[in-house]
């Protein structure tokens, strides 16, 4: 029964979500280096707005230089990375504050950058800048709104549940007994 007390507290679910978006991110990263060319073409086709309605009012925001598009592109692909590197150092960090008993404040600062950092990529860089300033949400083929709102939603989520973690503990004895109630 020990043994579910800690795995039920906000805790241990605040260290689950750290490690699951970080191996999420760290596979994004991965393969956006592993298979370059097919976001390559999803970036280039979304700064140069080639695939939107193409007001006149609105193409003069285009990028058609592959070259910037491309310094773009890594720019996303390291700002992954870093993301995915603080979320898999928050996640030792929790499994550390676990193992020792002690307060995961550490564990906290480190996801909380890592969302952070996910919550740059995807509201500003994704929705913001890509779904509006290079209206993404025009084109039927190069439209990465649903993904980033995913993942906007997981790292608000990891968030939320860091700072609820903020007000808990790790050690199982911490945990009430809702049965005396």
């Amino acid at each position: 029964m020990r043994f579910f007390s800690r795995i039920g507290t906000v805790a241990a679910a605040a260290t689950v979500l750290t490690g699951m978006t970080a191996l999420q991110m760290t596979l994004v990263g991965i393969g956006n280096i592993t298979d370059f060319a097919t976001n390559q073409e999803f970036v280039r086709h979304v700064l140069a707005m080639d695939t939107t309605f193409q007001s006149p009012n609105m193409m003069w925001r285009a990028i058609t230089s592959p070259g910037l598009a491309d310094a773009a592109y890594i720019a996303i692909i390291a700002w992954e990375l870093l993301t995915a590197l603080a979320l898999v150092a928050g996640f030792a960090a929790w499994m550390r504050a676990h193992l020792a008993g002690r307060p995961p404040t550490t564990a906290k600062q480190l996801s909380n950058v890592g969302w952070v950092m996910q919550l740059t990529l995807f509201g500003v860089g994704f929705i913001a800048i890509g779904g509006e300033w290079f209206q993404m949400w025009q084109s039927s083929k190069w439209n990465g709104l649903q993904p980033a709102v995913h993942n906007l939603i997981i790292a608000s989520f990891g968030l939320v549940v860091t700072h609820l973690a903020a007000k808990g503990s790790l050690r199982a004895a911490d945990v009430p007994d809702d049965s005396s109630s």
